[in-house]
This record gives C-alpha cells, sequence and structure tokens, in this order.
C-alpha cells in the first residue's frame, strides 16, 4: 500500500506501508540504535513522535512480550528503509508486523531513510504526516503545518498510570520509592527493583503531600514525552520536595526537576536518540556510552539553583548538560536512560547510587 511523509517545509518521501494504515500526525525524528525497534515502539517517551531508524534492515529477529517497556506502541509511527517478514531468532513471538497491526499503529518501508535523517540534522526535527489516505503531497504539507507539534504540548497526561499501584516482584525490599510516572518504561522499574527498592507507582498529577504520606525512603521522577515548559503544574509539585527525600529522576524527570530548581529548558535542534551517546563523567573523567531519547534539555545553570548544585555529566558530542546533583538537597538527576533498554549498560551503577544515597552513605550524589 502506498504511503506519503510529508514535514512542515514541504520536504515530501514516498514508501509502503507494511504495517497497518491511516494517517498519523507527529514530529519526525531519527533514532540511531541498530537493534531494540520493541522497546524503542514502546518507550512511552516517543508519544507524539514518529520515529525513524537509521539502520537500513529492520524486522529480522522479530518481537516478543519481554521486550516491552510499556503495554502498547507508545510512538506514533514507524519508518524504515526495509522491513524484515522473516524473522530468525529463538525469542521471536510475532513478527514486526503483526505486533504494530495489534497495536493499531503503522509502519512504513521503502523511504529513503538517509535523505530523511540528513534533512533533519540540517533542518532540525519537524512536524510531518504519514499517510496511506490521502496522497496528495500539497495536502499532506497543509496538514503537517497545522499539526500541533511537541512545543508546549502536554503529552504526559496520555501515557501516565490513572491509578496508584506497586511493583514487586517478590523478594525482599531494603527501601520503599514513590516512583512519579511521567511515561516510565518497565525496564526502569524492574532496575530500581534489582536495587533492593518497593516501588509505588503514583499518577502524574500526585501532589507532593500525598506523595510524601505514603512515607517513602526515596522519590524517583520518570521518563516520559513532550516538552517539560508545559508540565507547571508537576513542576510545582516536585518543587515542593526538594530536600524532603532523596530524588532520583531520569530524562524528562531530569528536566522537570530543572525547572523546579529555576533552570530554563530548550528545545534541541534534533535531539538525541540512539544506543551510542558518549557522556562524560565530569567527577572521574569516565566516558559513558550511553541510551538517550530526548528532543529538550535543561540550560547549564549560570548562578542558578542551589549553591551546591553541581553539573555531574556533559555530552561529548555538543556539550550539553548530561546530569546534576545537590548534595545539600540529596538528589541527583541523569537525562539518558541508564537502564539502557534498549542499549548498552555503562550507567547502570546509577541505580546503586540512588540506594547509596537512601542510605545515607554517599557524600557526592552523582
Amino acid at each position: 500500500m502506498r504511503a506519503l511523509l510529508a514535514l512542515e517545509d514541504g520536504f515530501v518521501l514516498e514508501g509502503r506501508a507494511f504495517a497497518g494504515s491511516g494517517e498519523v500526525y507527529g514530529e519526525v525524528v531519527f533514532n540511531t540504535s541498530m537493534t531494540g525497534y520493541q522497546e524503542i515502539l514502546t518507550d512511552p517517551s516517543y508519544k507524539g513522535q514518529i520515529v525513524t531508524l537509521t539502520y537500513p534492515l529492520i524486522g529480522n529477529y522479530g518481537t516478543n512480550p519481554e521486550d516491552m517497556e510499556a503495554p502498547a506502541i507508545r510512538a506514533e509511527a514507524l519508518i524504515v528503509r526495509e522491513y524484515s517478514p522473516y524473522p530468525h531468532n529463538f525469542r521471536c513471538r510475532a513478527t514486526l508486523a503483526d505486533f504494530i497491526e495489534s497495536s493499531g499503529a503503522l509502519g512504513v518501508e521503502g523511504i529513503d531513510t538517509r535523505a530523511l535523517t540528513k534533512h533533519i540534522r540540517e533542518l532540525g526535527a519537524m512536524k510531518g504526516v504519514l499517510s496511506t489516505i490521502d496522497l496528495d503531497p500539497g495536502s499532506l504539507v497543509e496538514k503537517a503545518r497545522n499539526s500541533p507539534g511537541l512545543v508546549g504540548r502536554d503529552l504526559v497526561k496520555y501515557v501516565t498510570s490513572d491509578r496508584m499501584y506497586i511493583w514487586d516482584e517478590g523478594g525482599e525490599s531494603e527501601f520503599t520509592v514513590v516512583a512519579m510516572d511521567f511515561g516510565v518504561k518497565l525496564n526502569i522499574l524492574r532496575m530500581l527493583k534489582s536495587a533492593g527498592c518497593r516501588v509505588i507507582v503514583v499518577p502524574a498529577g500526585t501532589t507532593a503531600s500525598e506523595v510524601l504520606s505514603l512515607n517513602p525512603d526515596g522519590i524517583f521522577l520518570s521518563n516520559g514525552p513532550g516538552d517539560p515548559a508545559a508540565l507547571s503544574g508537576i513542576v510545582e509539585e516536585v518543587r515542593k520536595l526538594l530536600g524532603k527525600k532523596p530524588i532520583f529522576g531520569i530524562c524528562l524527570g531530569h528536566q522537570i526537576l530543572g525547572r523546579a530548581l529555576g533552570l530554563d529548558t530548550f528545545k534541541l535542534k534534533f535531539g538525541h536518540r540512539g544506543g551510542n551517546q558518549p557522556v562524560k563523567d565530569l567527577k572521574t573523567g569516565r566516558v559513558e556510552i550511553t541510551a538517550q531519547n530526548h528532543g529538550f534539555c535543561v540550560e547549564i545553570p549560570d548562578g542558578g539553583g542551589p549553591g551546591d548544585l553541581e553539573v555531574t555529566h556533559i555530552n561529548l558530542n555538543d556539550g550539553t548538560l548530561e546530569g546534576m546533583e545537590s548534595r545539600e538537597l540529596r538528589f541527583f538527576s541523569v537525562q539518558y536512560h541508564p537502564e539502557a533498554s534498549p542499549g548498552p549498560h555503562d550507567s547502570r551503577y546509577l541505580f546503586e547510587r540512588f540506594a547509596s544515597l537512601m542510605r545515607g552513605e554517599v557524600a557526592d550524589c552523582a
């Protein structure tokens, strides 16, 4: 089935649907990971985005229930150069096409993903529409221009849990942690559990007083989609939590923490998405290869925030802020994904750092 992709600047590419049909809108972004397409598609942080994979052949190992990061696909659509319809892997339970179809999503192949990626790198991520229904380029470009995009949008409300629940897969737990769910990935919960945490997951709209009433040993601020500047209510509640309990933030949680400290956030030109992003730990000099998925970033503080706020990690590709801490307020946060789904395991130590912070054992949080 023929499909067209149109960007708001008039750039149009043709492909064909290998799964699903219809018309979807979103910011068109690219991810440089060679594997992990199932984790990418089900990562709630991709809500509102049409994902392009730069690796050319996708689908050759299929999909399985164990690699889910959410109950269903959260990205708006998937674009690949070539779809592999015959997966070969002992863990495979369904083809990628069947998986996409079962979630009611859209998958398109035959797009010149190299041209698309170069276009986005040069001009920036932008609004787009992918359609198997409307094949008029002019009409689609106009639809892309009129679509909402990511800036100023609260997308957390579409992916957060609607109720509180406990993530405790058996075994002994040393700590009780409240995880504020802005679109949390399941592997983050697994890693918290492996660090000795009984995790109480609460919806994004939970107030600071409600969080503290659960008497946690620590508070976790999760990843999630959209523009942190649109989350003023959540930011205000997180501000009330500062200094009350040890806090660990990842990705959007890191950005929300930054805004709660009075720091600004800004939109990156084309974002950081992939499993090969180099980050330097400024305390140790160690370089970690990290998994990332974000389009917004916290401004490096210039005299803002608490007196002992310290930048702990920077991105070696563009110098942007990747981690910060405050010993006075007992928090640390990182922009990247230490749970590494998909991606390398270089940063998994941060979950044990959180456990050490809750024990009161570390002077340097991150």
